[in-house]
């Protein structure tokens, strides 16, 4: 780290410039942190939390006013409108169209991002993060939503093996109704 913050002005050009090797060094070590971090959280500190909504909503709203059906039928994560939508399980709904509201009214659960719209990543490693709607997946027919790239990029290395982890944690995290 001393090499890379003792470059001086007339170094740049010759090395490619100070703040993009700071850059990817910064990048490194995050991602270096990130992944080498300790273990995921045990069962107990799970279940030792304070109680979690049930739901991610800002506002009441879910997803951050994104429409869980766009990302099935449109592949790509759409803003919502407040004129389409669908009070489920204590938060609202926005979709793009009518079409997306009826379809998530008969069957809200095939639609609705898992793990309660909270971070994919950070559930399968035992806490609790928002989410970005424009870091997501779907895995078999199911929505995951993340917090970042980092945080989706590193799910994505081993979708499997963080949704088998995910499904784990979830059940054990507190959660109360909104």
């Amino acid at each position: 780290m001393t090499q890379i913050t003792n470059y001086s002005c007339r170094q740049r050009t010759r090395f490619g410039g100070c703040r993009r090797r700071l850059g990817t060094a910064l990048i490194a070590v995050a991602i270096s942190v990130v992944t080498h971090a300790p273990g995921a959280a045990t069962a107990q500190q799970i279940t030792a939390r304070a109680p979690v909504p049930a739901l991610n909503v800002k506002d009441g709203v879910a997803v951050k006013g994104y429409d869980p059906v766009a990302y099935f039928n449109d592949g790509k994560p759409v803003k919502g409108s407040p004129e389409h939508t669908f009070e489920w399980q204590g938060a609202t709904w926005q979709f793009v169209s009518e079409e997306h509201r009826s379809a998530f009214m008969r069957e809200p659960t095939k639609y609705a991002p898992q793990y309660g719209g909270y971070c994919a990543f950070a559930i399968s490693k035992g806490s609790i993060v928002d989410i970005d709607p424009n870091q997501w997946k779907i895995v078999n027919e199911r929505l995951y939503l993340n917090a970042n790239v980092l945080a989706l990029t590193l799910w994505s290395r081993d979708p499997e093996g963080h949704i088998k982890k995910g499904d784990a944690n979830w059940q054990l995290i507190p959660r109360r109704p909104l």
